[in-house]
């Protein structure tokens, strides 16, 4: 319907197109008669899509299907605790208590705070020293030295190459100046900003 629209209008375009050129009142109304056959071609076709779209699709009739109620759940019996039987079992009657001296005695527990002790006294091998305290005149001063210090992956200080700490770890030499600005901080076991602003004073 649509196509049959699109060729009447450019017929009446073309038609008009020729009464303007050869200044005939026939192809204009020729032209204005195609014009008003495809506005109602148009109106038609919108008509019949309304009517279509308004009546309402007859609803299919569903097999009625009888509710069923589903079957109740059997609770299974609790059996009885083991330990239970166990206890019955484990304590003797009154008159059949023998010696109070055959009878073994229970271990002791460990007292909990000897285990808090014992854990706090061990220590993390691969644990990181603290930082030393620097003052600011001291920073200002390690900032121009290139003295080497020895760094190690992944831990952020920098230690003195005999630092106790470093023990067999694999370490990296750097200069203490490019250490700081890289984020490195000082160890607080051997003390290497103390250590290297005192020999340059």
């Amino acid at each position: 319907m649509l196509y049959i629209v699109l060729v009447l209008v450019l017929a009446a375009l073309g038609l008009l197109v020729t009464a303007l050129i050869t200044a005939s009142s026939l192809w204009a109304w020729v032209s204005i008669g195609l014009s008003v056959l495809a506005g109602l071609l148009l109106v038609a076709d919108w008509l019949r899509r309304r009517r279509r779209s308004a009546a309402p699709p007859a609803p299919a009739a569903a097999p009625a299907t009888p509710a069923v109620s589903p079957p109740e759940a059997e609770v299974p019996e609790a059996p009885e605790s083991p330990a239970e039987e166990e206890q019955t079992t484990l304590i003797p009657a009154a008159g059949d208590l023998g010696d109070p001296a055959d009878t073994p005695d229970a271990p002791e527990p460990e007292p909990a705070e000897e285990a808090d002790a014992s854990a706090e006294t061990e220590t993390k091998p691969d644990s990181d020293p603290g930082v030393e305290e620097t003052p600011e005149a001291d920073v200002a001063v390690l900032a121009d030295l290139e003295d080497e210090v020895v760094v190690v992956d992944e831990h952020p200080r920098y230690h003195l190459g005999t630092c106790p700490w470093l023990g067999t770890r694999d370490t990296i030499p750097i200069g203490v100046g490019e250490a700081r600005q890289l984020g490195f901080t000082p160890c607080d076991r051997c003390r290497p900003d103390a250590t290297l602003v005192a020999a340059h004073r």
